[in-house]
């Protein structure tokens, strides 16, 4: 049963449109999200105090939600400023100057490394784990910091975690919303996978070669501390011999490496091996700073923390505004407002998605169209999961009207979901990449923009094709 969409539902699309269009014309999007918030808030209670104390409440809820990625890409930089000030990090960084020794192999190299670590434990601990150690190395050789940032998140939060064959938690969600076993779901989601992953890949290097060729490519850096950190070791005395910092530089990625057994052997995901990661960081922290500060080693580790944090949160600071609109359209919504949706909403992007698939004729164009539409929809909300059941039951009802294809359909939705909400083009989704890099989240989500849309747009027709023939 589909219900009839409410002023909510339309104004919440109307913004989104607006707030597309703010990024791509590389406009600032935070005072449209504030007005987008006070809208929708105002409609869903009927008064000003409670559209106004929505604004507050929506930045609490995203922070709230974004806690754990601000904590581990805090403590990653905290780790990093020590490692710098120590030269640790030149030292062990050397080794993979071996293998990547143009932008090309660096691109190309961080990428499979990044898609083959979050198969197994998912894409954000796999940026902490692999950003630290690889992104000295690509910039080194000439990769831009934003570059390295496009190839982890692409391969990583595009390819991986839409498959998503090892853990196999995108495929059993979509294939028992369609009533498939996740075999085949991940049978019939490999040609596409692979159609989706080559064509977003090779065309985002292709971009980035030809504006680094015209003198337009914009980095998008962040400005940090490092320059201070270089300062400072200048300045001050470095009590650690050079074998020690050889030996430094051989324990940091060693007891990284010891995290990813623990992971496999623990079978921790998610939050959990990103705190494994983040506990680790902390601890490697302290001890090279009390070993090279020595009596100044209490107060520098707070320094280096503090460090990091500003660093998080000034990443984080442009961000939590139009995370906070978003969020409002999954379960932010009832969590702020209460049920103010009609009875059988399940979240208005959800419920927009519904009514989009409610009202379109059904063929195999139509259908693989559709699905890919309402699974990058449904991925608005930035989570990239919450709305793939849905693409499953619509699979479901499209191939069953159409006489074949569901399997298909369903890992097409699944793609479209996760690519657009899992960390791609959603700029909150894609921040571990861009902090880890040290680039702007907004500026990372339109160089993905282009290749995402043409990944979806040759997948989409693969789709079809399978599906008729």
């Amino acid at each position: 049963m589909v219900f009839e969409l409410t002023a909510i539902h339309i104004v919440y699309l109307c913004f989104v449109i607006a707030i597309i269009g703010f990024m791509i014309a590389r406009k600032d999007t935070t005072i449209i999200c504030i007005a987008a918030i006070i809208t929708l808030g105002a409609l869903a209670t009927l008064t000003l105090e409670g559209s106004i104390s929505g604004v507050f409440n929506s930045f609490i809820y995203a922070i709230k939600e974004l806690l754990g990625t601000i904590l581990i890409i805090s403590i990653i930089v905290a780790l990093s400023r020590i490692l710098i000030r120590t030269g640790i990090n030149e030292i062990m960084v050397a080794p993979f100057t071996v293998f990547m020794k143009t932008p090309a192999l660096a691109f190309w190299g961080i990428g499979i490394i990044m898609m083959t670590v979050s198969w197994f434990f998912w894409p954000s601990p796999a940026v902490a784990l692999i950003g630290a150690v690889l992104l000295p190395v690509a910039t080194r050789v000439g990769l831009p910091a934003l570059g390295a940032a496009v190839a982890m998140n692409l391969f990583g939060h595009g390819i991986a975690l839409s498959s998503d064959y090892i853990i196999q938690g995108a495929p059993k969600l979509t294939a028992d919303a369609a009533g498939l076993p996740v075999s085949d779901v991940m049978q019939a989601s490999v040609p596409l996978v692979i159609t989706m992953g080559l064509v977003t890949t090779i065309s985002a290097y292709w971009l980035m070669r030809r504006d680094m060729k015209r003198g337009t490519w914009q980095d998008g850096l962040v400005e940090t501390n490092d320059n201070q950190v270089n300062r400072q070791a200048e300045d001050e005395q470095d009590h650690l011999s050079l074998p020690a910092k050889r030996l430094l530089a051989i324990i940091v990625p060693l007891c990284f490496a010891l995290d990813v057994v623990a992971m496999f052997l623990l079978n921790l995901q998610g939050g959990d091996a990103t705190a494994l990661v983040g506990g680790t960081a902390v601890l490697l922290m302290v001890i090279i700073t009390m070993l090279s500060h020595r009596s100044a080693g209490l107060e520098k580790a707070t320094q280096y923390l503090i460090d990091g944090f500003l660093f998080g949160f000034k990443v984080f600071g442009p961000v939590i505004p139009i995370a906070a609109f978003f969020y409002l359209g999954d379960s932010g919504f009832f969590a702020l407002f209460g049920e103010k949706l009609p009875e059988l909403s399940t979240g208005i992007v959800n419920d927009l998605g519904l009514a989009l698939a409610h009202y379109v004729p059904v063929n195999e164009v139509v259908s693989g169209i559709t699905l890919t539409v309402v699974g990058a929809i449904t991925g608005l909300d930035g989570s990239g999961f919450s709305g793939i059941s849905l693409v499953g039951s619509i699979a479901l009802l499209f191939g069953n009207a159409i006489g074949s294809g569901v399997a298909t359909l369903t890992a097409l939705g699944q793609i479209a979901g996760i690519w657009v909400g899992g960390g791609t083009i959603i700029p909150w989704a894609l921040i571990p990449a861009a902090a880890i890099c040290g680039v702007s989240p907004f500026e990372l989500a339109r160089r993905n923009i282009k290749p995402v849309l043409l990944g979806l747009t040759a997948t989409t027709i693969v789709a079809i094709l399978l599906i008729m023939f």
